[in-house]
């Protein structure tokens, strides 16, 4: 990871909250957001020498970062993560959910469980976030909230009816909180990836899958990142808020 140069480092002096970024898009976010000046909190739910790891490559390459643990399901872990930060840096200017899990199976066979544990993390996860830092962001006058959504809540995908339906979930959440938050200088975007070289796509048939992607390959979670780093950090995102967008190789065309 390359640190900017301080004249295009745009988020110097402000916090990023990047939930679930101790591999895959998460880490590639976190060092996303740190290199173009953001004070990044690493949050991780289970693997700290994974997510300590993405903090000393912040920290090496002369950003700043801390690790904060916390299952972002759990209402008073969310409030911890909060106020650490708060505690910290005072302040928080960006929020990324992007806090996932998949637990694949067709529905005949999806238990309660397995519906359960994908809704509480992929949709309930991101309500309790953005709630918890709705308060410091309308202070403030100003704040960025990027939430991780997917295709698979726009076209559906056989197996995931419970991810299919929390990314769904996902968007609709943030149009109406985006309503909700503007007038206070708030945006609230979504990303929807598609199918990205990360340890949930690293089982799937390649093969099939390829034939849906107009570019041809899997993306990249850098490429997710930079997404994610524009509607964050640049000075033309301001004027952007309630919006998907896909960076899926053009699976999906509206």
């Amino acid at each position: 990871m390359e640190m900017m140069p301080e004249n295009l480092q745009s988020l110097k002096d402000q916090v990023a909250i990047a939930t679930g970024a101790s591999r895959g898009i998460g880490k590639a976010t976190a060092l996303a957001l740190a290199a173009v000046g953001a004070k990044v909190v690493v949050n991780y739910a289970r693997s700290s020498e994974a997510a300590e790891a993405v903090v000393q490559t912040i920290l090496d390459a002369g950003g700043e970062a801390i690790a904060i643990q916390a299952d972002v399901s759990k209402p008073e872990e969310v409030d911890g993560l909060i106020k650490e930060t708060l505690a910290k840096y005072s302040r928080i200017d960006v929020l990324v959910n992007n806090a996932g899990i998949t637990k694949d199976t067709l529905l005949m066979r999806m238990k309660l469980e397995q519906w359960q544990a994908v809704i509480d993390l992929n949709l309930t996860g991101v309500f309790l976030c953005t709630k918890a830092v709705t308060k410091t962001m309308l202070k403030q006058r100003s704040g960025r909230i990027i939430n991780i959504a997917s295709v698979a809540g726009q076209m559906g995908n056989p197996g995931q009816a419970n991810y299919s339906a929390a990314k769904a979930g996902v968007i609709g959440f943030t149009k109406t909180v985006a309503k909700e938050l503007a007038p206070r200088g708030v945006t609230v975007n979504a990303v929807a990836p598609g199918f990205i070289e990360t340890d949930m796509t690293q089982d799937l048939q390649a093969d099939e899958i390829l034939k849906f992607i107009p570019l041809g390959r899997y993306g990249k979670p850098e490429e997710i990142a930079g997404m994610i780093r524009f509607l964050a950090a640049d000075p033309a995102a301001a004027y952007i808020t309630g919006q998907v967008f896909n960076v899926d190789g053009g699976m999906v065309m509206a």
